[in-house]
């Protein structure tokens, strides 16, 4: 056991006092050791970098905050390694696609990139691999920790129940439960209109006019519009497969037919390829419709709507023969979150034309009928629609008998919390680490670090 303190510290000096150049020319520097793991300010850095491309600047609070969640990470990480958990691989390489797609957009392709953070992309990728491995391990023993907790029982949920303040209990928001029917405007009319006013606009490019003048002048997309239509160079897997798949077939200054995504119409012009980025312009066009479009449509609505307020039809046996939305007419109307599958609602998770609708509505009622868009896109498309209130959840402080499930849940992640504070605690106070004087004026969130902070 003493020799191996003595290894560790030999480790930590070595590092220590082999200074290194990185990023320009700038000093690189061994900042804390944790065991057999040692962290760099360059590794502090290019998280910073990270950070920034999400619009997070980080001053010295935020370095030190960086630091502390590294060395905690270093500490789960020591533990994955001494109980032989496995490196996640599928998740190792998705996660460090994503990251390389990312860095390569921000910066504007390779030459950007090894601009910025003074390597090689070759060498990046090999570092991130190797973080990113740590990373899952890391995630592996937090859950491996966490799943030690003993599944709690309903005595255990009221126990907990009693020893929180009735005002620190959470707040169960109103929940709606809601079914529609939904009308399309004539999107075929829509579609060939815009795609012959595309037809028009890519046949005044070949004909000599300038392909970002029109673009400022008539695309739908404001981000790049007022660029000229100019995306800057970016990884193919951040468009939708159709786009991507048409500008990476294109010869550069060639312009494409029109190619449709979710998002409408577009006629596309490449700038540049390199591998699998590109930088191009585009024109969008979104199919447009007409008040005689809205007209028809809330006609088609309203006559449900005194058809069910009669009673001569269900409203979930209209849904099923009428509404032209396919995720919830085969369910009578249901709606239901496409992303936890839950059929109640929150406030914010409904659209706010939706919200509108049927803020005043009481159970059993409907609404009139209202224009709103679906979730195709990244804007969605025009429906026309009306929403039928089934049931409606005040909103009320959880309560044992009957937000069970939620305080059960809550309950456990305090448990869980509590056993990767203690793990946490228990791994500052009985592994070897040191940490730069240079940080020394951190205010760590746990006290036992400023215990390591070479003297």
């Amino acid at each position: 056991m003493r020799f191996a303190a003595v290894v560790v510290a030999c480790i930590a000096f070595s590092a220590a006092a082999s200074a290194q150049k990185y990023n320009g020319g700038l000093v690189d520097k061994t900042v804390a050791v944790v065991g057999n793991e040692v962290i760099m300010i360059s590794d502090i850095e290019e998280e910073v970098k990270m950070q920034a491309m999400g619009g997070y600047m980080s001053d010295k609070t935020g370095r030190c905050e960086m630091l502390e969640q590294m060395m905690v990470a270093k500490l789960f990480l020591m533990q994955a390694r001494v109980d032989s958990l496995e490196v996640n691989n599928d998740m190792v390489e998705s996660n460090l696609s994503d990251r390389m797609d990312r860095v390569m957009s921000y910066y504007g392709g390779t030459e950007g990139v090894e601009k910025e953070f003074g390597k090689s992309v070759y060498k990046l990728r090999q570092e991130w691999k190797q973080m990113l491995e740590e990373q899952t391990l890391t995630q592996q023993m937090q859950q491996e920790v966490a799943k030690k907790v003993p599944e709690l029982t309903p005595y255990d949920v009221e126990q907990y129940i009693a020893s929180v303040d009735k005002e620190d209990l959470p707040m169960v928001p109103i929940k709606y439960q809601l079914r529609q029917i939904c009308i399309y405007p004539d999107r075929e009319a829509a579609n060939l209109a815009v795609k012959e006013r595309l037809l028009a606009i890519r046949e005044r490019i070949i004909n000599g006019e300038k392909f970002s003048t029109l673009a400022r002048i008539y695309s739908q997309d404001p981000g790049s519009a007022r660029k000229g239509g100019e995306l800057g160079m970016a990884s193919k897997s951040i468009f939708w497969p159709a786009f991507s798949d048409a500008a990476m077939s294109l010869k550069p200054g060639v312009v494409s037919q029109i190619v449709e995504t979710p998002d409408g119409f577009h006629i596309i012009e490449v700038i540049e390829k390199k591998g699998d980025m590109f930088n191009a312009r585009h024109i969008l066009l979104k199919p447009e419709y007409t008040s005689d479009d809205m007209e028809k449509g809330f006609h088609m609505l309203d006559s449900l709507k005194t058809e069910l307020e009669n009673e001569a039809v269900t409203f979930e046996l209209a849904a099923r023969f009428y509404s032209e939305d396919p995720a919830t007419r085969t369910n009578g109307g249901q709606m239901a979150d496409p992303y936890t599958g839950s059929s109640y609602f929150e406030i914010d998770q409904l659209k706010p034309q939706d919200y509108a609708a049927i803020k005043d509505l009481k159970e059993g009622e409907i609404s009139e009928p209202f224009a709103s868009l679906d979730n195709e896109g990244r804007d969605g498309n025009l429906v026309y629609k009306i929403i039928k209130v089934d049931k409606i959840l005040p909103a009320h402080p959880a309560s044992f008998t009957n937000d069970y499930t939620l305080l059960h849940e809550q309950a456990t992640q305090k448990k869980q919390m509590e056993a990767i504070d203690e793990f946490i605690d228990s791994k500052i106070h009985t592994t070897y680490i040191i940490i730069d004087p240079l940080f020394k004026d951190c205010a760590f969130e746990r006290d036992g670090w400023a215990d390591k902070i070479r003297k």
